[in-house]
């Protein structure tokens, strides 16, 4: 087995406790050079490793794959940059910040035969990957409404490139991206979008509330974030002609991997009993209601995927294509709201 090796481009908070420890458990991967301003606090995780300022000297370096972990508005050009040298790329999501970039940089990565992908990692989330798996298995019959909530408690705007008017902050850009990514994996691309966006703490920052709903012959669907939620409710509602699903709950990886936990190990991605959905099903003798016990999250997927698409031309897991359609919906979204109107998709 021949390790694919890593340039990470940043060191923030994704690079550090997302991308640095899933790269760092796995055998096939081998992080060769960080690209960071922060050398010290790079070193406290990986003592020894290569350590550059910039990203011309990171691509300079013998690595087949560069991991790009940087604030959204940088995605597209070092995304450009990297492919231009040669370089495969995972980027952190959300992909770019318009569409037109990411047709671009898909068609650059065709012409040169390598890889794109970006890294939307809570396709395997132990509830998404439980409420898909109910989906597929029909059980809750055809679907009249689907809810799904990121809700926090953040009264205070804290002074940071995400809470920033900055291209590319907000929270549509942020927590949108995966609410809006499960969406299509689910259901596909919706007949139509409305969308209300805005600052709610502070007009003068980056937007921090938003309500999405998609249109689909027969259904909607509703994504909300909220930044004063201080007793949220279920994290998803699923509604249909034979049953409902509700969820409670975040999965646990986020916080084991800030806690340092190996996510290889065998109880990696297991959600506490407490947090199981609950499941109605319609009988003839009424309704009945019980815990359905979630499915193993996993995010060492997403790399192993990345692995396999590499050394032995699999799937990948997350196309650019899929993760540009997420950026036109975000588009989409932002001209709903401030034209106070459905888009039909396709319109923008």
């Amino acid at each position: 087995m021949k390790p694919i090796t890593i340039g990470l481009a940043g060191y923030g908070f994704s690079g550090q406790s997302f991308h640095r420890p899933l790269l760092q458990h796995s055998e096939k991967f081998t992080i060769h050079t960080v690209m960071s301003s922060n050398e010290e606090k790079v070193q406290q995780d990986l003592e020894g490793i290569k350590v550059v300022k910039t990203l011309d000297e990171l691509l300079q370096e013998e690595i087949e794959l560069v991991v790009i972990t940087t604030p959204n508005h940088l995605h597209y050009t070092m995304i450009k940059k990297a492919l231009e040298a040669g370089k495969h790329v995972v980027v952190e999501k959300p992909f770019v910040t318009n569409s037109a970039e990411g047709d671009e940089l898909i068609r650059l990565a065709e012409e040169k035969g390598l890889l794109l992908s970006v890294f939307h990692n809570r396709r395997w989330d132990a509830d998404f990957l439980t409420l898909e798996k109910l989906l597929n298995e029909k059980r809750l019959g055809e679907l009249a409404t689907y809810e799904a909530h990121f809700d926090r408690y953040r009264p205070a705007v804290k002074d940071r490139w995400k809470e920033n008017k900055i291209d590319g902050g907000g929270v549509l850009y942020d927590l949108g991206a995966h609410l809006i990514d499960q969406a299509l994996c689910l259901f596909g691309k919706p007949q139509w979008v409305f969308a209300d966006v805005f600052a709610q703490r502070d007009p003068e920052k980056a937007e921090d509330y938003f309500q999405i709903t998609f249109g689909y012959e027969g259904m909607r669907v509703g994504l909300y974030s909220r930044s004063m939620v201080l007793d949220p409710g279920p994290r998803y509602q699923v509604h249909g002609k034979t049953g409902s699903f509700m969820k409670v709950g975040m999965d646990p990886q986020e916080s084991d991997l800030k806690e340092g936990i190996d996510p290889y190990s065998s109880e990696w991605g297991r959600e506490d009993e407490s947090l199981w959905g609950t499941l109605s099903l319609a009988n003839e003798d009424g309704v009945t209601t019980g815990r359905l016990p979630s499915e193993k999250g996993d995010y060492t997927k997403y790399y192993e995927g990345i692995y396999e698409a590499l050394r032995n031309n699999g799937t990948v897991p997350v196309r650019a294509e899929d993760a540009n359609d997420v950026i036109r919906i975000i588009e989409a979204c932002i001209q709903s709201s401030h034209d106070k109107r459905a888009i039909k998709i396709g319109e923008v």
